[in-house]
């Protein structure tokens, strides 16, 4: 699909003054301005069929030099719409180039969270449904390009040290893992997402059977993990992926037993890394 440039360097309309292109004497830049929490339509590569739409919440945002006294934030939007809905992972790259030239910024920040969703075959009745992901693509470019790609996925944690204490049973929560990924070459929503939930006690499914009840719950605990064991999991699985590298992965259990929640987080770059 082919953009049509805009020449966004309008004169004064109607003799109206630019405010925006007034001076402001306090000397001090702003390093992100722009527009927050639009929601927008977006299409997603899915690897099983070809393209997944979706709807958006993007922020926008560029630098300001500090002789200016604000941006012109409607440019913002008219980019936006300039790729009626063609929103996708590799335009991003074009459309920043787009907000710093006609925004006239020396860098430019592009944020887009979205649902994504995958089908799921229950472990005993085979009952498919479909299962949403909370995705995340965050793109800069100033003099060079960084681009981020991070998915939350929820799963199941049984507690080791319950098990280990309790005379029957043992105490599990809903943990949702939150996993970003810089990478050399393409990597699928579906596979990072896969790698992630190997690593709880038990996969989460929209919909299941009382016979898929029964594995999972056996299947966590069989599997105690505390916080801890579950993002050096996924550590370990993501430093097995050749194309990351850099990954941030951070898990927090909502505790079923406690009035807090429990946290822990990795960070790690690899060899060659610009992060």
């Amino acid at each position: 699909m082919s953009i049509n440039k805009k020449n966004y360097s309008r004169p004064e309309a109607g003799g109206m003054p630019d405010m925006q292109k007034s001076h402001d004497d306090r000397n001090i830049a702003i390093d992100k301005v722009g527009v927050k929490d639009i929601r927008y339509p977006i299409v997603v590569m899915d690897k099983s069929k070809e393209q997944q739409q979706t709807v958006a919440r993007i922020n926008m945002y560029v630098d300001l030099p500090h002789h200016f006294k604000g941006t012109h934030m409607s440019r913002f939007i008219e980019i936006l719409n300039q790729y009626h809905g063609q929103v996708s992972i590799d335009r991003m790259n074009t459309m920043l180039s787009d907000m710093k030239t006609h925004l006239e910024a020396s860098s430019a920040h592009l944020e887009l969270e979205f649902p994504y969703f995958i089908e799921k075959q229950a472990p005993a009745s085979g009952a498919r449904s479909l299962m949403e992901y909370q995705c995340r693509m965050q793109g800069s470019l100033a003099e060079d390009y960084d681009f981020l790609l991070g998915v939350t996925v929820p799963m199941t944690s049984l507690c080791p040290c319950s098990k280990e204490i309790s005379a029957r049973g043992a105490h599990n929560q809903r943990s949702a893992v939150t996993v970003e990924i810089r990478y050399t070459d393409h990597i699928w929503l579906e596979d990072l997402i896969e790698w992630v939930e190997e690593c709880g006690s038990a996969p989460v499914f929209s919909l299941l059977k009382r016979e898929d009840e029964k594995v999972l719950t056996e299947q966590a605990y069989d599997n105690p993990m505390f916080v801890e064991d579950v993002v050096r999991a996924v550590t370990q699985r993501l430093l097995k992926v050749p194309e990351v590298t850099w990954f941030r992965v951070a898990c927090e259990n909502f505790e079923s037993i406690h009035n807090h929640s429990a946290y822990a987080m990795v960070e790690r770059s690899k060899p060659g890394d610009r992060g």
